[in-house]
């Protein structure tokens, strides 16, 4: 009997110091299963956004920033008469209670949004009610002051406060700075553990982006598009306002926008950035990138003639016609002027496919330019062989695809000195911690023409907008512009040719012409009262110009005698054209102007031979005479340039 109770004490003993053990190691050591479990049951863990960047344009004015808002959130678990709840705070945030009663109804769970980015008034409210279970937290919300301006290249937040569309989208991991999970506590029966219904969260602020966005520039580029839209009837229009030697984007619009801050609200057709986006056949102002390509072939000068056919020409079994005129011979420059399609089209026969399908490549058609903004379509130019009428369509812009911001980019290269760049939209990135500016590293994509080429073009390009060209309703007061109207069918969407009756009108142009400082590229999609784009996008391009060009300060050009020639762009169909005025030392003048010594021999050269002779040379040319060759220059050809690096040309 002696021996059972000892050996049961002993048994208790060991029972009683297995116990202690275990006891011990369940409080001393770590155990990831029970810690995993305890967390569940005390804990509930909520990701939060940090504040988000602001975003700002180049002279440091609000587009995009976060403003103070709460969340509020619910532990179906422990609330009472959730019906009740529901309807109550339906009631306060204008929504169906029975959509909230649906989330807080389930017990199992123990965390549920209910409502996100609150104004503060609200969430006040619902805090007043002092329902168990119910909690808010402090967040941030979205807020673009300006609404619709820039809206397309902005972009927008969804409702979970992700990034959704544009610059957003593009800057997010910037914008948004660290997400950080917040550890909400629990008491034993389950309740948080939060002081007034409230928890607060510093969270590492995310960075601000300075835009190379001109605000003003950019509400005058809406208005004068939405104007467009109502005015002719259009279904859309699009532009472009570029920084012609940076290719910085000053200011990006697409009509009709929206407001940003209901974005959802809108349909996803009318969200997209169609400057981007879409790709469609440009019409006429493809033009001077075939005679650029010429150009830099030395298959033309300037004044160099071709027969247009009297306005009939016949290629393969397609006749291609000059709308409605019956040019005769025209220089490249009246070519241009007058927009001939037989004239580019035998410019195009002379350099041929492959070389011209190159220089389009080059050019950066076909390809993404780079741009930092999403969703940017590549375009299309179509693999060879290429037979005669399609090479004569691509010449004058059928047959290609060009988005808005490929077209813009391209004319910027063909008029800054012939340097492609890449297109960008943010300035720089500011540092939330340190408030160090990072700004966007320029790139220059490749030399597509030299300097002097593209003076050329400059000058040529002028001839558009002076009097008979087709682009005179896009001059500017004060200033000497150029540029190249367009006016394209509109393929059909839904199959093979074009809507009858449906076009695409549009402006390419640069300010001013001899130094230029803004490419601005209008579209209007379908304009009904009207569809030609020098009375459609021209006379926009003007207005737009003349508001940039003055904001700029850029001095408006003095004509006189000393700078000033005259020059004749050609006979129009019907009566002699005026004689127009260009400042031809500007025109021609290049970034890096070469040092001469002596005086180039001028003798028997004609005005424009002359222009091109001293293109891009340090000297000025004062003329004597309007017309005839040069008979003689002062000083002489081989003598000294004067210090005042003026020669005088003296034309009989």
């Amino acid at each position: 009997m002696k021996s059972r109770i000892v050996l049961i004490f002993v048994g208790f003993c060991i029972l009683w110091g297995f116990l202690w053990l275990r006891a011990a190691n369940l409080q001393v050591l770590p155990n990831d299963r029970l810690q995993a479990l305890r967390n569940r049951q005390f804990k509930t863990v909520v990701t939060l956004q940090a504040r988000r960047g602001a975003i700002m344009d180049r002279e440091g004015r609000d587009l995009a920033l976060s403003t103070p808002a709460f969340s509020v959130y619910a532990d179906p678990k422990i609330i009472q008469g959730h019906r009740s709840a529901a309807q109550k705070i339906g009631k306060i945030l204008g929504v169906r209670w029975d959509n909230i009663y649906a989330r807080i109804k389930n017990r199992d769970r123990r965390f549920v949004w209910i409502e996100r980015r609150m104004d503060p008034e609200k969430a006040e409210r619902i805090k007043a009610l002092g329902i168990r279970g119910i909690s808010l937290v402090e967040e941030w919300r979205r807020v673009y002051p300006n609404e619709s301006v820039l809206a397309h290249t902005l972009g927008f937040l969804g409702g979970e406060g992700q990034a959704l569309e544009g610059i957003e989208l593009a800057y997010d991991q910037a914008l948004r700075g660290n997400l950080k999970k917040v550890v909400v506590r629990r008491d034993a029966r389950g309740r948080p553990l939060v002081a007034d219904g409230l928890l607060f969260q510093q969270n590492p602020d995310g960075h601000d982006l300075k835009l190379t966005i001109d605000s003003e520039i950019q509400y005058m580029l809406e208005s004068e598009l939405a104007g467009a839209v109502r005015g002719f009837e259009a279904d859309s229009a699009m532009g472009i306002v570029l920084d012609a030697n940076s290719s910085a984007i000053r200011a990006m619009a697409t009509v009709p926008t929206f407001d940003a801050n209901k974005a959802m609200r809108t349909s996803a057709d009318v969200r997209r950035n169609r400057v981007v986006t879409d790709a469609f056949e440009p019409g006429s102002t493809f033009k001077p990138f075939i005679v650029a390509e010429a150009l830099k072939e030395k298959k033309l000068q300037p004044n160099s003639k071709y027969f247009a056919e009297n306005g009939l020409f016949k290629v393969a079994d397609r006749t291609i016609r000059d709308a409605g005129h019956k040019y005769g011979w025209l220089s490249v420059s009246e070519i241009l002027a007058f927009s001939s399609n037989i004239g580019t089209a035998k410019i195009a026969f002379q350099v041929g496919a492959e070389s011209y399908r190159k220089a389009l490549l080059d050019f950066g058609f076909g390809a993404r330019t780079g741009a930092d903004l999403p969703g940017e379509a590549r375009g299309s130019v179509q693999a060879l062989p290429w037979g005669q009428h399609l090479l004569s369509n691509i010449s004058f812009g059928h047959g290609i695809a060009t988005t808005p911001l490929q077209l813009a980019n391209g004319f910027a290269a063909l008029v800054n000195g012939g340097k492609l760049n890449t297109p960008y939209v943010v300035e720089g990135i500011r540092d939330a911690e340190t408030g160090v500016m990072t700004e966007t590293e320029r790139k220059m994509v490749r030399q597509v023409l030299t300097p002097e080429q593209s003076a050329q073009m400059r000058l040529m390009l002028t001839g558009v907008t002076a009097p008979g060209g087709t682009g005179v309703n896009a001059k500017v007061n004060g200033f000497i512009v150029g540029g190249k109207t367009g006016t394209a069918q509109k393929v059909d969407p839904k199959g093979r040719g074009y809507l009858p009756g449906a076009y695409i009108s549009s402006f390419a142009g640069f300010v001013p012409a001899h130094d230029p400082k803004f490419v601005i590229y209008i579209v209007v999609d379908q304009p009904r009262k009207a569809y030609y784009g020098s009375q459609v996008a021209a006379p926009i391009f003007s207005r737009i110009a003349s508001y940039a060009a003055r904001k700029e300060g850029l001095a408006p050009v003095l004509l006189s005698e000393r700078n000033l020639i005259r020059k004749k762009i050609g006979r129009a169909p019907a009566a002699e054209v005026e004689e127009s005025l260009v400042l031809a030392s500007d025109l021609l003048k290049t970034r890096d102007p070469v040092e001469v010594e002596s005086v180039p021999d001028l003798s028997k050269l004609t005005v424009r031979e002359v222009l091109r002779q001293v293109s891009g040379k340090d000297l000025k040319i004062k003329m004597i005479g309007r017309k005839g060759m040069v008979s003689e220059t002062v000083p002489g050809a081989g003598e000294p340039v004067p210090e005042d690096r003026e020669i005088t040309v003296i034309l009989k």
